[in-house]
């Protein structure tokens, strides 16, 4: 068999690297291998009797593709679900925002090559070719949010030629960040953490107004009404504001040192103000679950509130629940469960204790509340844009509003879940609002394009990451395999004897490759999950 393929640029001979990586029957189809040329790790990939080489790193965290799941001709990321078109790098399933690089493979006489550039030797990831914008267009598309939903919009339009003005109107002081960092180490550094430079914004024309907010939208004239008194008009609208901290309703709630986890100035106000300080958090779900366990061994002491038996009991259930329990307990944390907030008390308007209902008192300098969000959809009153009776804005399949031009993305969204037979819901995860952006500015372009990602979601404490794929909502039963108490194990969440969601810790790339034959359409049934035999796991 010879082959040749190029993705992604060659080059002149003497201009490129190529290296003899492997013998042609190392790989079978459906398989892959980190190999090297010069200095660079290499994922080389066989399916359908071609091979392919691109990047070895997911271009989300770097994690090693090569321990991921491939099928067809699709990579994903064991660690975080982005998925990767083996032929041209793209990324295809989100977080993230770049491609992968290509290389020129060669096959000849039974030996595999690849080529790599010299000047792109050392890249590991790839920006697709954007434009940027033209003085001539006289189109406005306004993006009324600054998380990776509107980010991802941007990009997309760019990357399909679309040469108007782009504009993003965010409250917040920076430019998109990496927000599910905060949660996990509170104490980021501002430049580590922003999504794009501002030189790549420039770049590609797309204009960010920072600290600026969108009070009022009137969909008739395509104008909105910003904070500062100014109009703006558009041609295409995006809604992407994101949700905000439901903050508590209990006396003493506005002391000073009561704090709720929004942006990246309240992560690094939280980080300062609870070193060496008695720290109760108000929630035991994910953000409170994150920042106690930042915490744990930062703060004097910490102590987390929660409503339900154990953390986690609705979305995760009561086992998985029990076990993070314990992982906090032994790091000191104290849980008060199946609880609630009656009353913060103060001195001087600062806090000093926290009354629950159940009587106990807890000491505190540092109140952190995590009890959920409520949509940022208040602005679109008397906008004639539809909401739900929970304030999430309400989209089809193509993120589209009810009220034409307009189209919404993100946490702030209830849209039709392919998997679960359209349902309507809303998922405030990072990696479908990545997905919602891209699929609005597809549509915004006339290139009908409906949205089928499968949720897929992670949290981490004390360093280990539970991953989570699918919608479980409303589960009847939980299949184990492994053990929980040990912290390796594969959970399958099953309703109408169908597997909806599968939970893991220590166990990759198991949800990979279940997200993967879910986003295929598959359904996997709760006989599949009960078997003794995983092989149809491809483990």
């Amino acid at each position: 068999m010879n082959q040749s393929h190029e993705e992604g640029g060659g080059g002149k001979e003497e201009e490129m690297i190529t290296a003899l990586v492997c013998p042609e029957e190392d790989l079978k189809d459906g398989e892959m291998k980190v190999v090297t040329v010069g200095d660079q790790k290499v994922l080389l990939v066989r399916t359908h009797g071609q091979f392919s080489a691109l990047g070895s790193q997911c271009s989300h965290y770097n994690a090693p593709l090569v321990k991921g799941v491939l099928i067809g001709d699709r990579v994903r990321c064991p660690f975080h679900g982005a998925c990767f078109n083996v032929r041209t790098g793209d990324i295809e399933e989100f977080p993230g925002l770049d491609s992968l690089p290509c290389y020129k493979v060669k096959v000849e006489d039974g030996q595999v090559y690849v080529s790599i550039d010299k000047k792109t030797l050392t890249l590991t990831r790839r920006v697709k070719k954007m434009c940027t914008v033209a003085p001539d267009v006289k189109h406005i598309i306004l993006l009324i949010g600054g998380g990776p939903a509107a980010l991802l919009c941007a990009e997309t339009l760019r990357q399909n030629c679309y040469q108007g003005r782009i504009i993003m109107v965010t409250k917040d002081t920076l430019p998109p960040i990496d927000k599910p960092k905060l949660s996990k180490a509170l104490n980021q550094d501002s430049s580590s953490i922003l999504l794009r430079s501002s030189d790549f914004y420039q770049q590609y024309g797309i204009e960010v107004w920072t600290q600026k907010e969108v009070v009022s939208v009137n969909a008739a004239e395509k104008v909105v009404k910003i904070s500062d008194g100014t109009l703006q008009h558009y041609d295409q609208l995006l809604i992407s504001t994101g949700c905000r901290a439901r903050s508590l309703s209990c006396p003493g709630w506005d002391l000073e040192g009561v704090k709720m986890l929004q942006c990246y100035e309240d992560a690094r106000d939280i980080d300062s103000s609870s070193l060496g300080q008695r720290t109760v958090v108000i929630g035991a779900s994910f953000i409170g679950m994150e920042v106690a366990s930042y915490l744990s061994d930062k703060a004097a002491n910490v102590a987390v509130v929660g409503t339900s038996r154990y953390p986690y009991e609705r979305s995760f259930g009561s086992e998985i629940g029990k076990m993070c329990m314990q992982m906090l307990e032994e790091r000191n944390v104290k849980l008060y469960m199946s609880d609630g907030v009656s009353e913060i008390r103060g001195q001087n308007g600062k806090v000093k204790e926290v009354v629950l209902k159940s009587g106990t008192v807890l000491e505190a300098d540092v109140v952190i509340t995590g009890i959920g969000v409520i949509p940022n959809s208040d602005f679109l009153s008397g906008s004639g844009i539809e909401v739900d009776s929970h304030k999430a804005v309400i989209v089809d399949k193509f993120m589209r509003a009810n009220v034409p031009d307009v189209f919404s993305a993100g946490d702030v969204t209830a849209f039709p879940l392919t998997m679960r037979g359209d349902q309507r819901v809303s998922i405030a995860h990072w990696q479908m609002s990545h997905a919602q952006g891209r699929v609005a500015a597809l549509n915004m372009l006339k290139k009908p394009t409906k949205l089928e990602s499968v949720p897929f979601f992670w949290t981490v404490l004390l360093g280990k990451s539970i991953r989570y794929t699918g919608y479980g909502e409303g589960y009847t039963e939980i299949i184990f395999k492994g053990k929980v108490a040990e912290q390796k194990f594969l959970a399958f969440y099953i309703k109408d004897e169908v597997v909806v969601a599968a939970a893991s810790l220590m166990f990759d790339p198991a949800v990979a490759r279940l997200a993967e034959l879910m986003a295929k359409g598959q359904i996997i049934t709760k006989a599949q999950a009960q078997a003794d035999d995983l092989s149809w796991l491809q483990m």
